[in-house]
């Protein structure tokens, strides 16, 4: 089965971008050094193409109640335009179906970015969540859009300096905002714990910011970087850190979970019901080795797993999110087996690297 491309597929191909299959897309992983790439967004800026990723606008009468009942977290949270909202959307069991971000447009309008790899299957339990419902309610996937991530210190002043007119109508954009600019949706979010911009725009417009944007000194990077970075910053990847059977109680996410109100989200039965059963916690490596996915994690507790785990570029040393007993706390030691072997590793509180600062 032939891959899908982003309308960015020509450039990274003409840059000898290293290419993937991610999700059944055909994505840059490097364009030389990923460590490098890596560096650029924590001291610098550097870009990504996430237009993989889904923009999927809602829009009808009841868009705002049909989110209120797909939604773990609270979307009436959404009064001002362009706010953000990061939430887990749920099945009946309490399993993560995605992770998403909406935005608020207007009472009758939302936009929502969905994960590439679960994108064809949110849209089904959109749609037949919308329609057990009776709701009048629009679901609108944006195969027309592609979506470039700048993100590092230094993002704000080189996406300004690539395209000057947007400077004042960004510069005093708040964190987890967005604003339309005619043709632009430009949301300052991100997936690095970096500052920086998420820029939705036609996918035919795409190469030429981006080059706009290389011009400008934003380094390219890849979703090798991109994945070191987030774990760096403590956020979780959908089929690594949660999935339709981890509830997000027990990935780290109760955050996003609204248990205050009375709405009856989906999912919210089953939570109430199982609670949080283990938490999930940042594992820095003591002993010489590397921190993979799926490794058994032994704790005075009870036995765990790593669920992401990386060489961190900043930290220098193996870094991993673990799924452990609920006992374990930052401070405590513990042991991952690494082929084999009984590794030291040091619990501790993530993130692990937010705005080019260790933490840790």
């Amino acid at each position: 089965m032939a891959l899908h491309r982003t309308s960015l597929y020509e450039t990274h191909a003409g840059a000898h971008a290293k290419l993937v299959d991610f999700g059944g897309w055909e994505m840059p992983l490097s364009y030389g050094s990923q460590i490098e790439e890596h560096h650029a967004v924590r001291r610098d800026a550097g870009m990504f193409d996430v237009s993989h990723m889904r923009p999927v606008d809602v829009e009808g009468a009841d868009a705002r109640t049909f989110l209120r009942v797909l939604l773990a977290n609270d979307v009436d949270k959404l009064t001002q335009p362009g706010k953000a909202l990061y939430s887990c959307m749920l099945n009946d069991a309490g399993g993560v179906v995605d992770d998403l971000i909406v935005y608020f447009v207007r009472d009758s309008s939302f936009r929502i970015v969905v994960n590439a790899s679960t994108a064809a299957k949110d849209l089904i339990w959109m749609r037949q969540v919308a329609s057990s419902r009776g709701l009048d309610v629009q679901i609108d996937p944006r195969a027309d859009l592609a979506i470039i991530a700048v993100q590092g210190p230094n993002a704000r002043a080189k996406l300004w300096q690539a395209r000057p007119e947007l400077k004042s109508a960004l510069e005093n954009l708040e964190p987890f905002f967005a604003a339309a600019l005619g043709e632009l949706f430009v949301a300052r979010t991100g997936y690095t714990g970096e500052d920086g911009f998420e820029v939705m725009l036609s996918a035919k417009d795409a190469p030429t910011l981006w080059t706009q944007l290389r011009a400008a000194g934003v380094a390219q990077a890849g979703l090798g970087a991109r994945d070191t970075l987030r774990l760096e910053a403590g956020m979780n990847l959908y089929g690594n850190d949660m999935d339709e059977h981890v509830s997000p109680l027990d990935a780290g996410l109760a955050w996003t979970v609204d248990m205050k109100t009375s709405r009856d989200f989906i999912g919210r039965t089953a939570l109430e019901r199982s609670g949080a059963r283990c938490k999930l916690v940042g594992l820095k490596l003591l002993d010489r080795g590397v921190l993979r996915s799926h490794q058994k994690v032994t704790t005075h507790a009870g036995d765990g797993e790593t669920t992401s785990g990386t060489f961190s570029p900043t930290l220098q040393a193996s870094i991993a999110m673990a799924r452990v007993p609920r006992g374990i706390s930052p401070g405590d030691t513990v042991q991952v087996d690494v082929r084999g072997k009984l590794l030291n590793a040091l619990v501790v509180k993530m993130p692990f690297v937010r705005n080019g600062k260790v933490l840790v």
